[in-house]
């Protein structure tokens, strides 16, 4: 019964990562399962990682500064799925913020968002305001801002499937702009 109770099955669509031995010796503890998966032995783990898509966004818009110094806004939303063979990969980077139902949450909240902030504001300040408002200036942007962020999430064992960031700018700005 105790053997039988100890056992963990892995869902439809989630890559199983059983953990043993607490993860003491790296990735080599670490292994990609399915199935159903025994987790009686101390120190054994299974992280269920979806492979299906996820998606994110922000419910407050972060400020942004162009190069001129002027100010604003973007709230952007993005999709993305773990890759299968990098599954380890995930789970070894990211055990330590989390595990069970809120693993992909918590990476999303403490890893991903926070580098995207990052990513944004670092491009933000390389484009003036004339040239983000110009037919076309805006896309550019995004698209630039896209391309740094699927390679962050592909060094991170993420596929990143769709990104905006949905820039607004102040009435003010649009109108001194119009002048």
């Amino acid at each position: 019964v105790v053997a039988f109770s100890s056992c963990e099955r892995v869902a439809p669509n989630y890559a199983g990562v059983l953990m043993e031995d607490f993860g003491k010796n790296g990735k080599s503890d670490f292994t990609i399962v399915s199935g159903r998966v025994s987790t009686f032995a101390p120190g054994t783990e299974l992280f269920q990682v979806p492979l299906f898509d996820q998606r994110g966004q922000w419910d407050e818009p972060m400020h942004l500064k162009a190069a001129d110094n002027t100010e604003f806004t973007a709230k952007p939303t993005y999709s993305y799925k773990v890759i299968r063979e990098r599954a380890i990969d995930v789970v070894f980077d990211n055990k330590h913020i989390g595990s069970g139902d809120g693993f992909m949450a918590s990476i999303e909240d403490n890893i991903l968002e926070p580098r995207i902030r990052d990513l944004i504001k670092e491009e933000s300040r390389k484009y003036k305001t004339d040239s983000l408002m110009a037919d076309g200036g805006s896309l550019h942007f995004e698209k630039a801002i896209e391309k740094i962020v699927e390679q962050e999430f592909e060094k991170r064992g993420f596929q990143l499937i769709s990104f905006s960031s949905q820039l607004e700018f102040s009435q003010k700005v649009k109108d001194k702009i119009d002048s």
